[in-house]
Order: structure tokens, then sequence, then C-alpha cells
């Protein structure tokens, strides 16, 4: 009797044993078919940019790594559903529960969900891409990240801002680095003791500097704009050929000094705050 336990026993141990090496061995395949897999969608993925890059870096290629990143996830959940299935669970059991779970997870992740359908929507739109200056619901600076959930800036004083892209997809969006330009909007304001002659020439020195300028833009405008209450406002509204916001504060930085200058040297003097009293003369 007791040799009969003892011969059950050691069946029952080379039977544990044989599926033990039988559960690692399949987690071995699954593994190996999976690691497989991944490698030939990430060779699928960079083949994919190459060529559309070459059709002129085609707004499709930022499309591919979202795509490989779910077809991950559809071998990894299939794997997974295999290995499940040959362990005695049911699939349809399984498919049911991911779905009543899903539902679950879906009302639960209602934020998540609108973040990835406003990542697609920010892609689809083509709205900016790494590397642009933009500005969005009140912050603005350099696009460093743009992943399922946000988009990260950079800020000019180098903090970085992390928007949800559902909110980004939902506000306007001004892309700095998509236009060819920069406009220099500036006001130089003379005293009202400016004679006639001098704030026409105030004008012309204006004109000549910007048209010196290599840097600007033909189509500038230089004109008197009004009458404030301490000064006589004229206006310069022109483009720089450059969209770099370092560059183009640089060449604001010439326009002003050069203006500076001529108007020191011509003697037209600049206005600034002030309040002239007048006070009634008392002829008792």
């Amino acid at each position: 009797m007791i040799n009969e336990i003892s011969e059950f026993s050691d069946k029952i141990d080379r039977l544990l044993n044989a599926l033990r090496i039988k559960f690692i061995f399949e987690i071995i395949v699954i593994l190996i078919i999976g690691t497989l897999l991944f490698k030939l969608i990430d060779l699928l993925d960079a083949k994919l940019k190459d060529r559309l890059r070459e059709k002129n870096n085609s707004p499709l290629t930022r499309f591919v790594p979202i795509l490989s990143n779910i077809f991950k996830g559809i071998i990894v959940f299939f794997l997974l559903a295999s290995f499940l299935q040959s362990h005695g669970y049911s699939m349809s059991s399984l498919i049911a529960g991911f779905g009543i779970t899903g539902l679950a997870v879906g009302f639960a992740a209602q934020k998540t969900i609108a973040n990835v359908f406003g990542t697609f929507g920010i892609l689809s739109d083509h709205s900016y891409q790494i590397g642009d200056y933009i500005s969005v619901n009140g912050f603005e600076g350099n696009v460093e990240e743009i992943n399922m959930r946000s988009t990260k800036i950079r800020a000019l004083d180098n903090s970085l801002i992390i928007l949800p892209n559902d909110v980004v997809s939902g506000t306007v969006i001004k892309n700095v680095t998509n236009g060819e330009k920069r406009r220099i909007f500036e006001t130089f304001g003379v005293t009202y003791d400016t004679s006639d002659e001098k704030l026409k020439r105030a004008i012309t020195i204006l004109e000549e500097i910007l048209n010196a300028n290599n840097d600007v833009r033909d189509d500038y405008i230089v004109y008197l704009e009004t009458l404030s209450s301490s000064s006589i406002d004229i206006k310069v509204s022109a483009y720089t050929k450059t969209n770099n916001y370092n560059k183009y504060l640089k060449i604001k930085e010439q326009v002003l000094l050069e203006a500076i200058r001529r108007f020191r040297e011509e003697g037209i003097e600049f206005a600034f705050p002030s309040t002239t009293v007048y006070m009634a003369k008392d002829e008792n």
C-alpha cells in the first residue's frame, strides 16, 4: 500500500514537472513569436517612414508610430488570448469579458479617449510638429514632444508645459513657425513742439532705416497715426524676412537703435507721458 502511494506521488511529481516544462516552453515560444512580430513591425515602420519622406515629408509620416503601437497591442492581445485558450479558457468568453471590461474602462477613461482623438485631430490637420513655435491656450513655446495623451511645449523661460491633446485640439492654435515672416509694429511718439518739417523728416528717417535693412521686407509702411495725450504718434508696420524668433528680435533691435540714433542726430525729441496743468490767474 505504501509503495502504491509512493508510486502515485512520483507520477504526480513527474506530471507536474512536465506541466511546468510545457508551461515554460509555451511562454518562451510566445515571447519569441512576439519579439519577431515586433521586429517585423519596426522594420515595416522604418521602411514606410522612408517611403513617406521621399514624398516631400508627407504628413502621414506622423501616423506611422501610432499605427505601429496599435498593431503591437493587437499582437499582444492575440498571443495572450491563444495562451489562455490553450489552458482551458474559452476564447468567446474571453472576448466577451474584454468587451464588458472595455465598456467599464471606456466610461472611466473618457478623458484618455478624448486625448487620443485629439492627437489624431492634431496630426491630421497638420497643426504643428516637433520643433515648431506655437501659441495655444495662453501658452507658447517650442513643441518638444507629441504623444497619444499630451503635447509638451518648452517655454521661453525654459519651463516645460504639458497640455492634454483634447484641450489643444479644441482651442485656437497659432503656429508661428509656419509663418514666413514676423511683424515689427512699433509706435514712435515725438513731442508736440516738433515742427512740421521735423515730423515729415521723422517719417522719412524711419522709411530710410527700413529700406536700408536687408532683413526687412519691402512692403513696410510708415504713417502718422494719431495725436495721443502726450505725443504725436508715428506708426511703423514692417515684416522681417525670417520667422526665427531670436533673429526677429535682433532685427527689431537694429531698427530701434538706428531710429534712436538718427532722431537724436536731427534733434527730434521722443515724448514721454506728461501732464500740463493750466492755472487760471485771479485778477483780484
